[in-house]
């Protein structure tokens, strides 16, 4: 046990960035709080609900009225500095800054489960990730913290369960180590253009219960 402390302490970096309250956030478990905004026409097909781990073609612009309430918090899990990441990262932060989130990072860059399992005992209302490398880890825990809500921006995982939501678009569709891709890998597809429209509609299904899915954003 001490010797799996000492490896959580060295794998993992956490900063923090845009906070909106200043708690400690492991002082307690915190009510989520409710969206605000309704998700507009589109998003979804009132017909045809999405199934788990189908996919959701949402309109263009049908999630740009939603934003999370005071409060919000959000662990940003990254590993590795490759130029797609870095687009879905500062994605991530410029959204935040925007909308007052209290946002904190988690580098899991030296381990990736121990990072995860940090960022978990977190207690964010929400854990974003960043990055393919993040992927064959991610799969592996998710499943076993079904109360912790995960978006995947810019990749998805080969079977996700309900807690798992991903955003993914031609050219970002990398589903872990030896799986099938929907489309080959493309950096060049993670402009910063469809990175921000991906993180806001990636947290707008989330506050709205659209879980568990793949939002995919060639409407974009």
């Amino acid at each position: 046990m001490r010797l799996r402390s000492l490896a959580m302490l060295t794998a993992v970096i956490i900063t923090a960035s845009g906070c909106a309250g200043g708690d400690d956030w492991a002082a307690g478990p915190h009510p989520s709080p409710a969206p605000i905004g309704a998700l507009g026409p589109g998003f979804t097909d009132p017909s045809a609900p999405p199934t788990p781990a189908g996919t959701v073609t949402p309109s263009p612009g049908s999630w740009s009225r939603v934003r999370p309430s005071e409060g919000y918090r959000v662990v940003l899990l990254t590993a590795g500095p490759d130029a797609p990441a870095q687009a879905v990262i500062d994605a991530v932060e410029e959204w935040a800054g925007a909308e007052h989130v209290d946002l904190r990072t988690v580098d899991a860059a030296a381990h990736h489960v121990d990072g995860i399992v940090a960022a978990i005992e977190m207690r964010p209302d929400l854990i974003v990730s960043a990055g393919n490398d993040l992927i064959d880890a991610l799969a592996v825990v998710t499943a076993s913290h079904l109360d912790q809500q995960f978006l995947v921006v810019g990749a998805e995982l080969p079977e996700p369960t309900g807690n798992v939501t991903s955003v993914g678009w031609t050219g970002a569709s990398f589903r872990g180590t030896g799986n099938g891709a929907a489309t080959v890998f493309d950096p060049a597809s993670f402009t910063a253009g469809r990175c921000a429209a991906a993180v806001r509609a990636g947290v707008a299904a989330v506050l709205h219960g659209v879980t568990g899915v793949v939002i995919w954003m060639d409407t974009f």
